[in-house]
């Protein structure tokens, strides 16, 4: 199975500074504000790294589940097969008694 791409959430720090900045914030004040959130969401991308499917790794447990009802349905079909050749000769058997 391959290893499912890293997740990225992306965050502009500069706008985000900026903003602040504009909404009244000193310079001091916004840039700590955006290291706050920069570690926030470092913290989350690593948390959500491990943790999500992507759609190649559903496609792939799709590709899994099929390949293994197809094994079941053979092993199936090859037990049934012998259950049947099994009754048939003790069918035959019995026919032969009476």
């Amino acid at each position: 199975m391959v290893m499912a791409q890293h997740a990225t959430i992306t965050f502009d720090t500069l706008q985000y500074a900026k903003r602040l900045q504009k909404a009244g914030f000193t310079e001091v004040q916004a840039e700590a504000q955006v290291e706050i959130i920069k570690e926030q969401v470092e913290a989350i991308s690593s948390r959500i790294d491990g943790s999500l499917a992507t759609k190649q790794d559903i496609a792939e447990l799709k590709r899994d589940i099929k390949e293994l009802e197809l094994k079941i349905v053979i092993k199936l079909s090859g037990i049934m097969g012998g259950m049947i050749a099994v009754a048939i000769a003790i069918l035959g058997f019995l026919i032969k008694l009476h």
